[in-house]
């Protein structure tokens, strides 16, 4: 489940790109109730992309924001009420970690939904049925 952060230079420091990372990992797996899955957890990856100030715009001018990515398969978080939960613990964690320096309205989440049969986990295509049987297995061996 890959997340995609954008944010400009200087909002977050390393150590809070970090925090960030986990609090999103962590905000995604406690909203899917798969907190200490080894499947999920192990398969929760992303990138963090920082931008020179200038190329992080809202309403056409730089700003400091975030914008927070995440891909998943069409299953996951498909009701209104987890999309919620997961974007307000994710605004919550890069708030926090921007220490005053992002003003609440300039956090922009989105998901985007692969395709039955269009997720892949490590050169292996999984269907939904197929990638919610590695999560169930990985709840029962635990």
């Amino acid at each position: 489940m890959p997340f995609t952060l954008t944010v400009p230079e200087g909002l977050l420091s390393q150590q809070a790109q970090a925090q960030v990372f986990a609090g999103l990992t962590d905000a995604l797996l406690d909203v899917a109730d798969l907190t200490g899955n080894a499947f999920m957890t192990a398969n929760i990856v992303g990138t963090i992309n920082v931008l020179p100030r200038q190329h992080v715009l809202a309403g056409g001018t730089p700003v400091a924001a975030a914008f927070i990515e995440l891909k998943l398969p069409e299953i996951a978080l498909a009701s209104a009420e987890a999309k919620q939960a997961f974007f307000e613990k994710a605004a919550d964690v890069v708030e926090r970690a921007a220490e005053g320096r992002l003003k609440r309205e300039h956090i922009w989440s989105n998901i985007v939904y692969a395709p039955e049969g269009a997720w892949g986990i490590a050169g292996r295509s999984y269907t939904n049925a197929e990638f919610a049987r590695a999560i169930q297995g990985a709840a029962t061996a635990s």
